[in-house]
């Protein structure tokens, strides 16, 4: 197969709006999800658009050959000497994180009106610190995930339902594509666990018992889409004769969640319209990342596509929280813009007591804003103002209204 990317119209839309807009671009998602493919696919189009090559300046912090510009003074030094006077350059810096105190060069640089600045970073911290104090209101966060079912499976060359059984299991990183045999698939997500473990975990947390981190990874990956707090984990790992501190678990769960390994889902009281304060969900930012640490893809199968129903509702831009109404669950409440709607997802309503018990909560909701039943069932019945839809349709881009 020749190697292609396939196109991510929907990021690669929202670089263009904001193209020369005065604020600072940061396209952020684990390692290898496609940020710096995306910024190539950027850069192609502004070369059509008449943007001229010395206009650019790129720069790779995970290249060797700008290593010395891990130093924020050297960076700044690099870009300035590059400037066209009365021009507009376009600067694209991947892996910011990897020069140290970054911000204070971006924050220079910003000064100057005649650079459009783009940056790439693996770790979300890269947001939480002066940056976003200094630059508050003046940068414009891109989350980037791995590819959806539509993309992975253009890029296969297959339907989505063809492509379905890989991709529930191995997930959506973009390279896995082109990878013909499955083990060397595994070895390959096993490089990218691995290169974020050590390099956005490991070394940033200062964390010194690996096996124990370990165990915690584990213990979030077997229970994607239950609730979780630091003392189911720590009683998890006292059964086995571990024991640690509940500061070192939050401590291990703030590096899973920086890292863009884990998204964390908050509780949210439906009746009460507030957040809770207690048991979380996590999710994976790839599936795949759990057959590496489990090696079971059938068990907690229903787990598994509830996981990649929220990371499509990710990708369309929602805000995602676990909705709790009269003591029931809602899997997912997803907000943009003043537009609210519900989501069940399930592997399967076969019978009527599941169709029950799956839309029961649904039904309980005192508002008018849509709801929605996913599942993997090929047949499909609305019910009561509930659209009960196709999961594999609904993972390819199927719009919800």
């Amino acid at each position: 197969m020749a190697e292609s990317a396939v196109i991510r119209e929907d990021y690669l839309n929202k670089l263009k709006r904001l193209k020369d807009l005065d604020v600072i671009k940061v396209v952020t998602g684990v390692r290898r999800s496609g940020k710096s493919t995306l910024l190539k696919q950027f850069r192609d189009w502004l070369y059509e658009q008449g943007v001229s090559g010395k206009q650019i300046v790129e720069i790779n912090l995970e290249d060797l050959q700008f290593e010395e510009l891990e130093d924020y003074h050297l960076l700044n030094q690099y870009v300035v000497e590059r400037l066209i006077p009365g021009n507009t350059t376009y600067l694209f810096i991947d892996e910011i994180q990897n020069t140290e105190h970054f911000e204070k060069a971006i924050n220079s640089l910003y000064l100057n009106k005649d650079i459009d600045i783009y940056i790439t970073g693996s770790n979300s911290r890269i947001l939480s610190g002066e940056l976003s104090t200094r630059l508050s209101g003046r940068y414009v966060e891109i989350p980037i995930l791995p590819l959806s079912l539509h993309e992975f499976s253009l890029l296969l060359a297959q339907t989505p339902h063809q492509s379905w059984e890989r991709y529930r299991t191995e997930g959506g990183f973009p390279y896995l594509a082109y990878i013909p045999q499955k083990p060397e698939r595994l070895d390959y997500l096993e490089g990218i666990y691995n290169t974020v473990l050590v390099k956005d975990i490991v070394e940033r947390k200062k964390i010194s018992n690996l096996d124990l981190f370990n165990r915690v990874t584990s213990y979030l990956m077997d229970n994607i889409g239950n609730p979780v707090n630091c003392t189911n984990i720590s009683n998890y790992l006292t059964s086995s004769k571990e024991k640690t501190t509940r500061q070192t678990i939050q401590k291990y769960l703030e590096g899973l969640k920086e890292s863009f390994i884990f998204y964390e889902v908050r509780r949210f009281d439906i009746k009460g319209k507030e957040l809770l304060k207690t048991n979380a969900k996590y999710y994976l930012s790839d599936i795949g990342f759990r057959q590496l640490l489990t090696r079971n893809t059938r068990r907690d199968a229903g787990h598994i596509f509830e996981n990649l129903v929220f990371l499509e509702l990710m990708r369309r831009g929602y805000t995602v929280t676990t909705g709790i109404i009269r003591g029931t669950e809602i899997d997912f409440v997803a907000e943009d813009s003043g537009t609210r709607f519900y989501i069940q997802a399930a592997l399967t309503v076969e019978d009527d007591q599941t169709f029950q018990r799956e839309i029961s909560p649904l039904l309980s909701v005192p508002d008018n804003y849509p709801k929605f039943l996913v599942t993997l069932d090929d047949w499909t019945q609305d019910v009561d103002g509930i659209r009960h839809i196709n999961g594999v349709e609904f993972l390819n881009g199927l719009p919800l209204y």
